[in-house]
C-alpha cells in the first residue's frame, strides 16, 4: 500500500471511530480537546518536530527551545485558564487540598534565583505549569469520571494506530538507527523507544481497566462492542510494546494490570486495607533488594541483559560525581545545561535525563525538592486509598497509576512533563468541591449495583437518558 494511502486510510478510520465510537459519551465537554491536544504533543513530538524544523546542536536546542513550541504551549495554557475561569473554578479549595504540590511548585519557582540559567529555568517552570492547568480542565468537568475515560480513550485512538502507520509506511519517521551499531529502534509517533513504551504503558493500562470495569455488563450489546474494541487496541498496544523493547514499561504494565485485577477481586473489595498495605511494603522490599543486594543487575545478567541496566549505573555515577548542591540542587530543570551536560556526555553521550526520577529531582531541586515530591506521593496515596473505601472503579485505575509511578521512576525519570506524569496527575491531584462531589456520587453508584440512578444525575450516560 502506498504510504500516502495508508495515512489517508488511518485518518478516515480515525474520524469514523471518533464519530461512531460505541463508548462515546455526548455529555462530556468540548473543552476536553484542549488537554487532549496538550497530551498529544507531550506523548508524541513537539510541533516543531512534526514540521521537521531543523534545530541547532542538541545542547543548544535543550537550552533555547523553539519559538513555535513556546507559542503553541502558551495558547493552550491561555485556553485552559480561560476554561477554568468560565467554570468559576474553586482555586482556594484546590490549594488547600494540594498543599504539598503547591509547595513543590513554589520551591521550583524559587530555584530561579540560584539557577545558572534563570531565564531557561523560569520558561520551563511556566511551560510545565500548563500540565496542571490542562489536567484541572479534565477534573473540573461536570462529569469528571467520564471526562477522564474519554480523554484517555481518544488519546489512544490518535496515537496507537498512527504509530503503527509511521513504523510500517514512514520508517524515516517511525524508526531510528543506532549511531554505532546501526540497529533499528522503533519509535512510532514519539522520539525514542522509551517514549513509545510509555505510550503503550498508558494505553495498555487504560484499556485493561476499562475492560475489567465493564466486564459484568458484557452481555449488553453496547458493552460488548466496547469490549471488542478494547481488545483490538490491547492487541495493537502489545505489538507496539514488543517492538519498542522498553523493559521498564513492560514490567510496569504487568504490575499495573495485576493491581487493577487485585483491586476488583472479591477479597480486596471486602478487605481493601490488604492492598493498601501490600503495595508500599512490596516497593520498600524491592528498594532493599535492588540497591542493597544489586537485585536489578543480578536479574539482568541471568536473562542475558546488560547488568549496568543499559548504562544507567554509569549515568548515576557520572551525575553524582558532579557534586551539585545537596540541599537545593541546580535549579528547576536546569541540571542538563551548560558545562554539566558536557561533562556527563564525556562518560555517556547524548543523554538528557538521569534515568531515575528520584535522582533527577535531587539533581535539580536537592533534598528539599525530593522531600516535597515524596510528600506529594504520600498525600496522593492517602487520597487514592480513601476512594477504595467505599470502592469505586476509578480508584483501581488511580491505584495502579500510583503504583506504576513508584516503580517506573527507579529506571526512568517521569516527575516532569511526560505522558505518564500527566496521566498520574489525573489520579493524584485532589479535586475541588465540584469534581469531588461527582466522584463521591460515582462511588455511591458502584455500591448501589448500577441499578438505581436518579434521573438527570451528572453521571448518567447519554444512552440511559435516551
Amino acid at each position: 500500500m502506498p504510504p500516502f494511502l495508508a495515512l489517508l486510510l488511518w485518518l478516515v478510520l480515525l474520524l469514523g471511530l471518533l464519530w461512531f465510537d460505541p463508548a462515546k459519551d455526548s455529555g462530556t465537554s468540548l473543552a476536553l480537546w484542549v488537554p487532549l491536544t496538550w497530551m498529544f504533543i507531550i506523548g508524541s513530538r513537539l510541533p516543531s518536530q512534526w514540521l521537521g524544523s531543523q534545530g541547532r546542536s542538541m545542547a543548544q536546542a535543550m537550552e533555547e527551545g523553539n519559538p513555535l513550541d513556546r507559542t503553541v504551549f502558551f495558547v493552550l495554557i491561555l485556553l485552559a485558564v480561560g476554561i477554568l475561569v468560565s467554570r468559576s473554578f474553586n482555586w482556594g479549595g484546590f490549594f488547600t487540598r494540594n498543599l504539598v504540590l503547591i509547595a513543590f511548585l513554589s520551591f521550583a519557582l524559587l530555584s530561579v534565583f540560584w539557577s545558572d540559567f534563570p531565564l531557561v529555568t523560569f520558561k520551563r517552570w511556566f511551560r510545565d505549569l500548563g500540565n496542571y492547568f490542562v489536567i484541572l480542565v479534565v477534573l473540573s468537568d461536570p462529569r469528571p469520571v467520564e471526562a477522564v475515560r474519554m480523554l484517555l480513550r481518544r488519546l489512544c485512538y490518535l496515537l496507537i494506530p498512527l504509530s503503527i502507520v509511521l513504523i510500517k509506511y514512514y520508517p524515516e519517521i517511525g524508526k531510528q538507527y543506532g549511531a554505532w551499531s546501526g540497529a533499528s529502534v522503533y519509535t512510532g509517533v514519539t522520539t525514542s523507544k522509551n517514549m513509545l513504551g510509555v505510550l503503550c504503558l498508558i494505553s495498555g493500562i487504560f484499556f485493561f481497566w476499562d475492560t475489567v470495569t465493564r466486564w459484568s455488563d458484557r452481555k449488553e450489546r453496547r458493552t460488548k462492542r466496547i469490549i471488542l474494541l478494547n481488545v483490538a487496541f490491547i492487541a495493537m498496544t502489545l505489538w507496539l510494546l514488543n517492538l519498542s523493547g522498553s523493559a521498564t514499561s513492560s514490567v510496569c504494565l504487568a504490575i499495573g494490570c495485576l493491581v487493577i485485577a487485585a483491586a476488583h477481586s472479591g477479597m480486596v473489595r471486602r478487605h481493601p486495607t490488604f492492598l493498601k498495605v501490600l503495595i508500599p511494603a512490596i516497593f520498600c522490599l524491592y528498594l532493599v533488594l535492588a540497591f542493597g543486594f544489586d537485585l536489578n543487575g543480578e536479574m539482568a545478567s541471568r536473562v542475558g541483559r546488560d547488568p549496568t541496566l543499559t548504562d544507567r549505573t554509569l549515568i548515576w555515577e557520572a551525575v553524582l560525581s558532579l557534586h551539585t548542591n545537596p540541599l537545593i540542587g541546580t535549579g528547576y530543570e536546569s541540571f542538563w545545561l551548560g558545562p554539566r551536560l558536557e561533562r556527563v556526555w564525556r562518560v555517556v553521550n547524548h543523554i538528557n535525563e538521569a534515568h531515575n526520577g528520584y535522582l533527577e529531582v535531587y539533581l535539580n531541586l536537592g533534598l528539599i525538592g525530593l522531600f516535597l515530591i515524596v510528600g506529594f506521593l504520600i498525600t496522593s496515596y492517602r487520597n487514592i486509598c480513601g476512594r477504595l473505601t467505599p470502592f469505586s472503579s476509578i480508584a483501581s485505575l488511580n491505584f495502579a497509576l500510583w503504583t506504576i509511578m513508584l516503580f517506573y521512576n527507579i529506571s526512568e525519570a517521569a516527575f516532569k512533563a511526560s505522558l505518564i506524569w500527566l496521566t498520574f496527575l489525573l489520579a493524584a491531584m485532589a479535586v475541588p468541591e465540584r469534581a469531588a462531589h461527582h466522584l463521591r456520587s460515582f462511588a455511591a453508584f458502584n455500591n448501589a449495583g448500577a441499578t438505581k440512578r436518579l434521573p438527570g444525575s451528572p453521571l448518567e450516560t447519554a444512552s440511559q437518558r435516551r
